[in-house]
């Protein structure tokens, strides 16, 4: 069989790789709650005010890697598989690491390695929701809080900027993997007003909406392949429009592919 004969066009629907983060209590679980037949594994116990199936609250690595398996393996009615919080998930990881490496704490690793370390236990995870994405037809959230960090920019002088609250060895490999990276936040409106004497002054003003920024930024890290707005509302279904369809086709052997 030739290469050649195997080409592929057009566009290939998949569900959905997508990290959601944002400043505690601004509704990111509520997002992922209303997406199809959301199923959450909780790292952090922060979901008893929200109507979604769940896994009991894991405290071990082992327990979300048997999440995993179990949603890979077992019947279920579930379509999306939500990881809530990415940044408690990573305390996890550093535990386990810090059991195999038989040290206190992760820092005790010198030179950084023990974050180099972890990066193996999260391609395990990432490997299973691939598997859960790829074999599953499921749709993968991932919830991550944020924080402020300096980011030293070789084009301009350095600024301040939010970013997911992970090490970013780590940061860098589930941003990769992911097919969008959201910022929930409040919109702010700034007004100028004249104090006299040639001096003004900007002050911060806002109505409580909430939205999602979907493009990278000087004031926060952003991505998308779907070609989406700037700004959304902090809404699952808003989002949700401009996801393709998923395509049906037969392949060559004559069976239906659901993408």
């Amino acid at each position: 069989m030739k290469l050649l004969d195997e080409i592929q066009s057009g566009v290939r629907s998949a569900p959905r790789r997508v990290m959601l983060y944002g400043t505690h209590g601004i509704g990111k679980s509520t997002f992922a709650s209303m997406a199809t037949k959301p199923i959450f594994i909780q790292t952090e116990d922060g979901l008893g005010g929200i109507e979604c199936d769940r896994f009991p609250l894991v405290e071990k690595f082992d327990q979300v890697i048997a999440a995993l398996s179990e949603l890979y393996s077992e019947k279920h009615p579930f379509r999306t598989v939500v990881i809530d919080s990415l940044d408690w998930l990573e305390r996890l990881i550093w535990v386990e690491v810090c059991k195999k490496r038989m040290v206190e704490s992760i820092e005790d690793i010198g030179y950084a390695k023990g974050y180099t370390f972890a990066l193996t236990q999260w391609r395990q995870v990432l490997e299973g929701l691939s598997a859960l994405r790829n074999d599953r037809g499921m749709t993968v959230i991932l919830i991550a809080h944020a924080k402020i960090e300096r980011f030293e920019n070789p084009e301009t002088e350095s600024y301040d900027r939010y970013v997911p609250r992970l090490h970013k060895y780590a940061r860098a490999v589930v941003q990769e993997w992911c097919d969008e990276v959201l910022f929930a936040t409040y919109k702010v409106y700034t007004k100028v007003t004249d104090e006299g004497f040639n001096r003004k002054k900007a002050k911060g003003m806002g109505s409580g909406e909430r939205v999602i920024r979907t493009t990278e930024r000087p004031a926060h890290l952003a991505k998308n392949r779907l070609n989406l707005p700037d700004e959304l509302p902090l809404d699952w279904p808003a989002y949700a429009q401009y996801i393709p369809a998923f395509s049906t086709h037969k392949t060559k052997k004559g069976e239906v592919d659901n993408g």
